[in-house]
């Protein structure tokens, strides 16, 4: 929300309330948060048209973006400030980057998946935290983000973890120091216990400095994981700036738009301020049909949840 905007809508808040309050009637009114989008969600096809694609992404409602990979590499094939400025244009505004904790690898037995046209979708080489630390954090600072965050980070050893967490801890540091907030998105992974009996996540939250890093909470990540996220935000008050929202079929399997699978988001929602969600944005993985799919998601967010 841009200041402009954001002192519109105090004035005419106070004009609303001034009214009731003169007509001797209770005032009663709601602003809506802005609803954000993860670009991850067109992996597959925003490189082909980035200019075209987040024009329709302004057109279906959302009004902050999280940018993620691109096959261009860099911010779509552009230079942070390039990207800054066609964001802009259209009205949205570019609240957070995504970057990798360590060098991409696919875990022991995965496949790469596949394009639309059925081909193992091919990658460029992609900057990361472990060799790339203070290239990332200048580019993010330079396309003038709030929020830098760790999209994923080796986590499956326990020698693993402790690599990943002195990489997370430099990176903070660093972000500080640049002006941004870091933060740390997690899958399902960062909650199986290791061979050591300890779990990623709970290490994630301890052995990192709270001022320091955030968390980005992908909701449904964490569902599939038995967790519930209200009780993270109880137990961690106020770490959690960030949202993810995709929702999950009754399998826990299967990835589907906001509100068309079986997570209640009502009362995660309704814990907004004990988590300290100041952004959400909608993700979902590789959809068939990505425009249908955060179409659908925003009608439903826009009907049933607020903050």
């Amino acid at each position: 929300m841009n200041f402009n905007r954001r002192k519109f809508l105090q004035s005419t808040g106070t004009l609303v309330l001034g009214s009731a309050v003169l007509s001797g009637k209770a005032a009663s009114y709601i602003i809506k948060h802005p609803v954000g989008l993860q670009l991850f969600t067109f992996f597959n096809i925003i490189d082909n048209d980035v200019k075209g694609t987040l024009t329709k992404v302004a057109a279906a409602g959302y009004s902050e973006i999280e940018s993620a990979f691109s096959k261009k590499g860099g911010y779509y094939g552009m230079k942070p400030k390039e990207f800054k400025a066609l964001a802009n244009d259209l009205h949205l505004s570019w609240k957070s980057h995504h970057v990798l904790g360590a060098p991409f690898k696919l875990p022991a037995g995965a496949k790469m998946p596949t394009t639309p046209d059925g081909k193992p979708m091919v990658l460029p080489p992609m900057l990361n935290l472990q060799d790339n630390m203070q290239q990332l954090v200048d580019e993010a600072a330079e396309g003038g983000v709030k929020y830098l965050v760790c999209a994923n980070t080796p986590t499956g050893t326990p020698e693993e973890l402790k690599a990943s967490i002195k990489v997370l801890n430099k990176t903070a540091e660093a972000a500080t120091k640049a002006g941004l907030t870091f933060a740390y998105h997690n899958h399902d992974a960062e909650f199986k216990i290791l061979s050591d009996g300890t779990i990623p996540y709970d290490l994630l939250l301890s052995e990192t400095d709270p001022k320091h890093l955030k968390m980005e909470l992908d909701l449904a990540w964490a569902v599939k994981a038995g967790k519930n996220p209200v009780d993270l935000f109880k137990q961690n008050p106020g770490r959690f700036p960030l949202w993810h929202l995709k929702d999950l079929d009754a399998s826990r399997e299967n990835i589907m738009p906001v509100g068309s699978g079986t997570i209640d988001f009502k009362p995660i929602f309704a814990a907004a301020e004990t988590a300290g969600m100041r952004s959400f944005f909608v993700e979902h993985d590789m959809p068939k049909d990505a425009f249908a799919s955060i179409n659908s998601s925003i009608k439903y967010i826009n009907k049933n949840l607020s903050v």
